[in-house]
């Protein structure tokens, strides 16, 4: 048996990740490379556009729990396929919005926003699922960073596409044509997921190898005890100091995110008075070092795991480094050479990108039994950001006449996360859950989903 050479079919299930997680962001960040222009065509304001920027975010923060537990309850690979074809279904729908009376299409899009935003919520708590059944524990980490950088090379990839799609043909293309392209990958995603002990490619050398160091293999199999969800656990997870520490610091990461998601092309083209060309490809700029630092951050924090160091100092270290690096793009403030803006917004991206280790930590404290709902939970916390975030500097903007405090106010989110990491987090570890009376819970009592 030792002699049986080892599959490697959970490097093919992380490329997957990757390949979905970069059709998720660029479905989100559709409405931004659009935005100038849609608000020339329909009359909308800075204020209706950040309410409509915000409308992914209502509902993908609504929909994290019930999200999470369908995953435990049904599995990742049928609930994540589901969603793939829903979102990508009215992402394409928005390609049509223009065709009706003003009123009604501001309206409409703005619900079609939300509904992409609660069929993508059961996205990231499937991929931290899916990390924690087919890798081992001191490979989780890079996983987890690879998935997570799928958001950069989305934009890096998308952004000077969807800018030229808009500039050659308007707005409308970009929808349907990235609407079509996942509608495909969910077909795909069916014959390529499934649990590690199921998949016709994955030998059991392999499967031995993931579940010998941490991988929680048996993840997805079937259970006979109750499959409803269990509030009382949501409970204890809040409260749990390192969680609620992970929980704000996810907030402030995603506040970073959703700021270059939505707000950063219409920056490039109203404050720095570029083209929509050139914006989506100026904004592919950052978002390549973003994706190089969100590997690398995964990278760093796996090597100092492999070379004995404990598993606080490895996560933590990469994230605390990469948001103060983050707050550098306040330094735009003061700068009027075009270089120096890319150069000091690709800098923080690059930080933002190194400290983007919040799923890896998720993988490593979230409870065996409710990996779905906490994974839903953490989300629900970080995604606030999503609404908050559009909504406030679209005030500011309007209130200010320019990005200047805006930029500030998204800084100025990084070093909450670094406080959260340094002085609420404290050790990180995997929760255990307890029952009603006070006991712990068995992993083989617990209710762990079925059958992907």
């Amino acid at each position: 048996m030792n002699d049986v050479r080892q599959t490697r079919v959970r490097y093919l299930i992380l490329l997957m990740l990757f390949l979905v997680t970069t059709i998720n962001y660029a479905d989100r960040a559709t409405i931004s490379i659009a935005g100038s222009s849609m608000q020339k065509d329909l009359g909308i304001d800075a204020v209706t556009l950040g309410y409509i920027f915000s409308a992914f975010g209502w509902a993908y923060v609504l929909g994290q729990i019930p999200g999470g537990w369908l995953l435990d309850r049904f599995g990742s690979k049928r609930v994540y396929a589901g969603g793939i074809f829903i979102w990508s279904f009215f992402t394409l729908l928005q390609g049509f919005v223009g065709m009706m009376p003003m009123a009604w299409a501001v309206v409409t899009l703005f619900v079609l926003r939300f509904c992409v935003g609660f069929a993508e919520a059961p996205s990231f708590p499937g991929n931290a699922r899916i990390v924690a059944a087919w890798f081992p524990t001191a490979e989780r980490g890079t996983a987890s960073a690879i998935f997570n950088s799928a958001q950069y090379f989305a934009t890096a990839l998308f952004a000077p596409f969807m800018g030229w799609l808009v500039f050659t043909y308007g707005w409308e293309h970009v929808f349907v044509v990235m609407g079509v392209l996942g509608i495909v990958f969910a077909g795909i995603w069916m014959k390529t997921i499934y649990n590690p002990k199921d998949h016709p490619k994955a030998n059991a050398a392999e499967v031995a190898h993931i579940e010998a160091n941490g991988g929680l293999v048996d993840m997805d199999q079937s259970n006979q005890g109750n499959n409803g969800p269990k509030w009382h656990y949501i409970g204890q997870l809040l409260k749990n100091r390192m969680m609620v520490g992970i929980y704000l610091g996810q907030y402030c990461i995603n506040a970073i995110t959703y700021f270059f998601l939505t707000w950063f092309p219409v920056y490039l083209v109203q404050e720095r008075g570029m083209t929509i060309l050139k914006a989506g490809i100026i904004a592919s700029l950052p978002a390549i070092m973003g994706f190089v630092g969100g590997v690398l951050g995964g990278i760093i924090s796996d090597w100092l795991l492999r070379r004995g160091n404990s598993l606080t100092l490895s996560r933590k270290l990469p994230i605390v480094c990469g948001l103060l690096l983050s707050t550098t793009m306040v330094f735009c403030n003061y700068v009027d050479a075009e270089w120096m803006v890319v150069g000091f917004m690709t800098l923080a991206f690059f930080g933002k990108g190194l400290g983007a280790l919040g799923w890896a930590v998720m993988s490593d404290a979230s409870p065996k039994q409710i990996a779905g709902l906490s994974g839903g939970l953490f989300n629900t916390f970080g995604n606030i950001a999503s609404i908050t975030t559009p909504i406030i500097i679209g005030y500011i903007i309007s209130a200010t006449g320019s990005f200047r405090w805006a930029l500030v106010y998204v800084g100025a989110n990084a070093l909450v996360a670094v406080f959260s990491y340094l002085f609420i987090v404290g050790k990180i570890q995997r929760v255990e859950l307890r029952d009603e009376s006070g006991n712990k819970i068995s992993e083989q009592s617990s209710a762990s989903p079925v059958s992907a």
